[in-house]
């Protein structure tokens, strides 16, 4: 089987603590993998279910442990269905709810079906609900010897203090730029002839995905950057009072409302980067944001990161898309001098 530390390099770091850990027989029941959004987590996440479910894993006393790859066990987990792996994910990109969490209680305490050992991975773990996550509370107070609990967080996103304090944390880096442009490139060759993205493309996407590589293929192969071109097309219109709230909340709702609030905050995140002297890493907004960032005082960036913060807080309650654009697109006018703001 193929170490994944081999197809990506950056997870190296965290996975050879999980095999050092596993050769000394010291792996903890649970495991916070914070990281970039994209940058693959759940990739780290599901080699490391891989290699505790394996039934005779290589190297195993060497501290550089792989799953061989050809028990029942890898076969399971390579057919995608080993019934000693169970993964949570957010409802509908929105949030991970009680019911799921009290169906992960229940996978816990139950004996494994074919394996000696069970995997349990929440994908996100900054998205449980208080509820869920009060639950989940309870599953980590009462750790099990054959239950290993992978919690990814995204980087930025809160987790309980709680349930961090029961976990031991790892992180996972962003690779280098070559590392991601390698990777991004070997896995665009895959894809049929015809929906190739071009090396131009593929560069743009990186950029973008902030050298996330996972969410750069995404954004390579899918219609995020046509959606995210109109959006930031309607916002600069709209910041310089050429186009109505209404009709520029519509590009954004295309968008969804998670990419909304993440392309929101990458602005913001770049206004504040620019006000200190940085570079901003959507080099089309380059300009706006230099022509913001000399019009305002540097907390008018974090004022804004803290909205997009309110506004992740609404969608747990299935708040509008088109709603909260209107109300950060408002926000960012406040940005713009007075005599610009005449419309």
């Amino acid at each position: 089987m193929i170490d994944i530390a081999q197809e990506m390099p950056w997870l190296a770091q965290a996975w050879s603590a999980v095999q050092q850990r596993l050769a000394q027989d010291r792996l903890p029941h649970a495991l916070l993998i914070v990281g970039e959004r994209g940058v693959g987590k759940r990739e780290w996440a599901q080699a490391v279910a891989g290699l505790l479910l394996c039934a005779s894993p290589a190297n195993l006393e060497t501290g550089a442990a792989v799953a061989c790859g050809h028990c029942k066990q890898c076969e399971l987990m390579a057919a995608d269905s080993h019934p000693d792996l169970r993964v949570y994910a957010p409802v509908k990109s929105r949030m991970v709810k009680v019911d799921q969490i009290r169906a992960l209680s229940s996978f816990a305490v139950a004996s494994p079906q074919v394996a000696h050992h069970k995997v349990v991975i929440v994908d996100r773990a900054d998205q449980l609900n208080i509820n869920a996550a009060n639950a989940l509370l309870k599953t980590l107070e009462e750790p099990l010897a054959d239950v290993t609990l992978l919690l990814l967080q995204e980087s930025g996103r809160p987790v309980l203090p709680t349930i961090r304090s029961r976990c031991q944390a790892l992180t996972i880096p962003l690779p280098t730029a070559e590392q991601a442009g390698q990777w991004l490139a070997g896995k665009a060759s895959t894809l049929d002839e015809g929906s190739q993205p071009s090396t131009e493309l593929l560069a743009r996407s990186l950029i973008l995905a902030g050298n996330a590589p996972r969410l750069a293929l995404e954004y390579a192969v899918g219609d995020f950057l046509t959606l995210r071109d109109n959006a930031f097309n309607a916002f600069r219109q709209f910041m310089k009072g050429q186009m109505p709230v209404g009709e520029a909340a519509k590009a954004f709702k295309a968008l969804g409302l998670e990419d909304t609030l993440w392309l929101f905050e990458s602005w913001a995140v770049d206004l504040a980067r620019v006000g200190a002297g940085g570079e901003v890493s959507d080099p089309d907004a380059a300009d706006m944001l230099g022509y913001l960032a000399r019009s305002n005082p540097a907390w008018r960036a974090h004022e804004l990161l803290d909205r997009v913060k309110e506004s992740r807080t609404a969608a747990v309650y299935n708040a509008s898309p088109e709603l909260e654009a209107s109300q950060l697109l408002i926000a960012w006018r406040d940005l713009m001098p007075r005599k610009r703001q005449a419309s």
